[in-house]
């Protein structure tokens, strides 16, 4: 037994450290579809797996309760693999390795994958909960939620027979979730030209590490440091004001994630070393005022570095940074229909050279308004083309519209009430769910989400709440098993 067996919910847990040790990035779910086949297996559960990798397992109804409607509780199998710079950890073959800090699990040295491995532990442990008295439960796992979506995308519209659905992958304990953020990605690939270094020249690398990052919905507006505009913002103020050649550009990974790290190498006369030097110092106090505690594990760092071959020409610089300049990161609008949500924003995702002389940048856009969303992609790809950058904007995904009047939703608060004495938060979310996805292709469906509270999803800080996980098993337990009669 692992070291998260003497927590509770028992089951819960014991799932999720078994989910920990099995790698599932985006796109590499095979291990994982693999496990969850051997499980419905092993208990004798009826299971299927879709084109594209989606897999639902059925537990039949209790005895008494066949006439009840079928629930369907859907998870994603996928993680994000965030992992600090400096830890060992090969996301093909290592575990998660989890940890109990005061009060939360967290991971070592990486994401710790919560987002969504707590809502597959809860399925699991449902399927094998021989006491549960319950109608018909289908459970269906999701690939590739975290890069794409595309397992909602490819689902289709009778893999599933259940038209109520509780969705597990929300990150705040007391909150109720009726709506999500449609959202979309807008790629630009510039050329650049480059120049040989001259021999009277030094280099520097210069690292911006440490800052939270976090998921480019539901941290979009904490005012988070992003990685690519820092580094964009040093470069550009101090080419204007001394002579200096970008010749290496690398910042971001992921494109639901706010950017914690980026590198660069520049050049420059020997006779500026210490001129660059001393403005990057100056401009890291600089930073540091700015953030203060809300970055305060943030690190620029400078060190020599070996003289490049070539470095950008002036005019494909200049375009590079006026471009990441004018780019937007951030919110760009609020609701009007729901107090501190969120309604249109867009993730400055990444920035990077790549071979051939070729830069790559890719934002995404959300919104809860269609027409909105495509808006913000507009305005990213405006400030790429004028750069002399090729744009490719991605199809998207939709929003989920609120039903205040849903059954289910009635169910879940009445629960929510009964097991807590309190009543819970009724919310949209700025983050895309794959609600979105399936209440377009089954109309009526019916759907809620909930889950623990996590923090830090995205990131190496992520951790899960443990007296929380024990809420979100309770009620869970109590709406499934509250299902009303099929009329």
């Amino acid at each position: 037994m692992g070291i998260l067996s003497q927590l509770s919910p028992e089951s819960i847990w014991i799932y999720f450290e078994e989910i920990c040790r099995i790698p599932r990035l985006s796109t590499n779910e095979g291990k994982i579809r693999q496990y969850l086949l051997e499980f419905a297996k092993n208990h004798s559960f009826k299971s299927k797996e879709d084109e594209v990798g989606n897999i639902l397992i059925i537990k039949p109804p209790h005895k008494g309760m066949e006439n009840r409607k079928t629930v369907v509780l859907q998870s994603h199998m996928d993680m994000v693999g965030e992992k600090n710079a400096d830890y060992p950890h090969d996301w093909t073959t290592d575990p998660i390795i989890p940890t109990i800090k005061e009060g939360w699990v967290t991971a070592t040295g990486t994401t710790l994958g919560a987002d969504d491995g707590v809502g597959i532990a809860a399925q699991l442990a449902i399927l094998s909960d021989k006491k549960l008295k319950a109608g018909k439960i289908e459970c269906l796992f999701t690939v590739d939620e975290e890069s794409g979506m595309t397992g909602a995308i490819n689902l289709k519209s009778d893999f599933f027979t259940g038209k109520t659905l509780i969705n597990l992958d929300s990150e705040d304990e007391g909150i109720l979730f009726i709506g999500c953020a449609g959202g979309m990605d807008t790629v630009g690939t510039m050329n650049y030209q480059t120049v040989p270094v001259p021999a009277d020249a030094d280099a520097i690398s210069i690292s911006i590490t440490g800052l939270h990052g976090g998921h480019s919905g539901d941290e979009i507006h904490k005012g988070y440091g992003n990685a690519v505009k820092i580094m964009n913002r040093l470069l550009w103020n101090i080419s204007n004001q001394l002579n200096i050649s970008v010749a290496w550009f690398d910042g971001g990974n992921l494109r639901n994630a706010i950017p914690r790290e980026a590198f660069s190498t520049i050049v420059f006369n020997k006779k500026d070393s210490e001129s660059v030097k001393s403005w990057i110092n100056n401009f890291y106090s600089t930073l540091i005022n700015e953030f203060g505690d809300l970055e305060k594990d943030m690190k620029v760092f400078v060190k020599e570095a070996d003289l490049p071959a070539v470095v950008m020409d002036a005019e494909s610089q200049k375009r590079f940074l006026n471009c990441l300049t004018c780019c937007p990161h951030g919110v760009i609008a609020w609701s009007k229909d729901m107090d501190d949500l969120v309604e249109t924003s867009t993730n400055l995702a990444s920035a990077k050279f790549g071979d051939s002389n070729t830069i790559r940048i890719i934002t995404t856009q959300r919104s809860s308004v269609e027409s909105s969303k495509h808006e913000a992609g507009s305005m990213v790809g405006s400030c790429l083309r004028l750069a002399g950058a090729e744009v490719v904007h991605s199809d998207g995904y939709p929003g989920w519209k609120p039903n205040l009047t849903s059954e289910i939703l009635k169910i879940t608060r009445e629960s929510y009430y009964a097991l807590f004495g309190k009543e819970p938060s009724v919310r949209a979310i700025h983050a895309g769910l794959e609600c979105g996805l399936v209440y377009e292709k089954i109309k009526g469906i019916d759907m809620i989400s909930f889950g623990p509270t996590i923090r830090g999803a995205h990131t190496t800080e992520e951790m899960i709440e443990i007296n929380t996980a024990q809420m979100f098993w309770d009620l869970l337990l109590d709406v499934v098993g509250k299902m009303p009669v099929e009329k």
